[in-house]
C-alpha cells in the first residue's frame, strides 16, 4: 500500500481535475462519424482480410481500455491475444464447427478473460484503503465481481479497438470448460468469451438487424 497523502495527494487530485477540464475544452462530444465508427453503424464481422494487426497496435488498443473505470479499480479482465497456427488449432478445439473459419481466419483472436484473484492485487490498484478483506474467503463475491467488470472491460476493448480502425467480431459459441483447461489450467484465470480482430472483409455481411426504440426498453421513476 503506497498511498498519496498531505501535499502530494492534494497536487494529485489538483492535476486530475485540470485535465478533466483540459479534455472537455478539447473536445466536447464525438462527432457522429465518430460515434458511427466505434457503435452506431459498427458490425460484428466473420470474414477477415489477410492484413496483420502490429503488436504495437494492440498494445494501443489495451491502454485505451484499461482507462476504463471499474469497481474499486480492480481491472479483474485478462487478455490473451491467441495469434501462432499452433495456438489457433489448440483453440480450435473448443469450438462449435460453424465457429472454427471464423477464428482460424481472423489475424488475432483475444481470449476474454478474468482473474478470479483480481483483489490480491488491491494494494496497487485501489492503495488508499486496503479492500482485500471484502473478498478474501469470499469464493462467490469474488467471481460475480471478477466476471461484472471483467465484462465491462471487455466493452471497452472492444470499443477502442473500433476507434483505432479495427473490425471486430466477438464469439460465444465455444466451451469455456475446454479453453480454461487447454490455456489457464492451474491458474485463478477463466475465459469469458472470444474476440476476433482484425480489418474484415465486409462483403460477408449481410444486413444489420433491429434495435429495440427507446420507448420499448428505457423507462423513469
Amino acid at each position: 500500500m503506497n498511498a498519496l497523502t498531505g501535499q502530494a495527494l492534494a497536487r494529485a487530485r489538483a492535476a486530475a481535475q485540470a485535465r478533466v477540464r483540459e479534455v472537455r475544452a478539447a473536445c466536447e462530444r464525438l462527432d457522429d462519424a465518430a460515434i458511427d465508427l466505434i457503435l452506431r453503424d459498427a458490425r460484428s464481422h466473420y470474414a477477415w482480410t489477410d492484413r496483420p494487426v502490429p503488436r504495437a497496435l494492440l498494445e494501443e488498443v489495451y491502454e485505451i481500455a484499461a482507462g476504463g473505470p471499474t469497481s474499486m479499480n480492480c481491472c479483474p479482465a485478462r487478455f490473451v491475444f491467441v495469434e501462432s497456427p499452433e495456438a489457433k488449432e489448440k483453440l480450435a478445439t473448443s469450438l462449435k464447427a460453424k465457429n472454427i473459419e471464423k477464428m482460424m481466419s481472423a489475424p488475432v483472436t483475444v481470449i476474454i478473460a478474468h482473474d478470479l484473484e483480481f483483489w490480491t492485487e488491491l494494494p496497487f490498484l485501489f492503495p488508499h484503503e486496503d479492500r482485500r478483506p471484502h473478498f478474501e474467503g469470499k469464493p462467490a463475491h469474488s467471481e460475480a465481481t471478477a466476471f461484472r467488470n471483467g465484462t465491462l472491460q471487455a466493452a471497452y476493448f472492444m470499443i477502442a479497438a473500433r476507434a483505432v480502425g479495427l473490425d471486430t467480431g466477438a464469439m460465444s459459441g465455444f466451451s469455456n470448460e475446454i479453453v480454461d483447461e487447454a490455456f489457464f489450467a492451474g491458474t485463478t484465470l477463466r475465459s469469458n468469451f472470444l474476440l476476433n480482430l482484425g480489418y474484415a472483409d465486409e462483403t460477408a455481411l449481410f444486413q444489420k438487424l433491429p434495435r429495440f426504440p427507446f420507448d420499448q426498453v428505457c423507462s423513469f421513476v
